[in-house]
């Protein structure tokens, strides 16, 4: 498999450089798009774009700023990929791209990689850090062999 095109679409809600897109095609290229609508949308402030461009600098990734499937696509043609890898998201968002993303490229196989969760919260409001993070601190902080 490792002989397909590949890139990696990296999105918000995993930033983590050893996810398993990154395991499962390392050298692959990879993209982020900052999403225009959801930054006005949300209200995300200047704050916490800042936070998520530092740590993607972190990522072997092309920073973009748009619409993502627009982005997305543009990026699979210019890497003459035939497969996109990428986490999952609970996001509505996130499942509204994928499936207009296989509809626009149907020869293009998208993948969406489960990942082991770094902590179990129930029901947070994921448009604070500050909230999510009293939620759940306890666990992100226990040990772990």
């Amino acid at each position: 498999m490792s002989d397909v095109k590949t890139v990696i679409w990296v999105h918000a809600d995993n930033l983590n450089p050893h996810s398993q897109p990154f395991k499962l095609a390392a050298g692959a290229p990879a993209l982020f798009v900052f999403d225009d609508a959801l930054l006005q949308a949300w209200g995300i402030t200047l704050k916490r774009i800042v936070f998520m461009y530092e740590c993607l600098l972190e990522l072997p990734v092309t920073i973009r700023r748009g619409d993502v499937l627009e982005e997305l696509t543009r990026f699979v043609a210019e890497h003459d990929a035939l497969r996109v890898l990428t986490s999952y998201s609970p996001s509505p968002r996130h499942a509204a791209i994928c499936a207009a993303l296989r509809q626009r490229l149907p020869r293009v196989r998208l993948e969406v990689l489960s990942e082991a969760p770094f902590v179990r919260a129930q029901q947070v409001d994921l448009k604070r850090f500050s909230r999510y993070w009293q939620a759940v601190k306890g666990e992100a902080l226990t040990r772990t062999s």
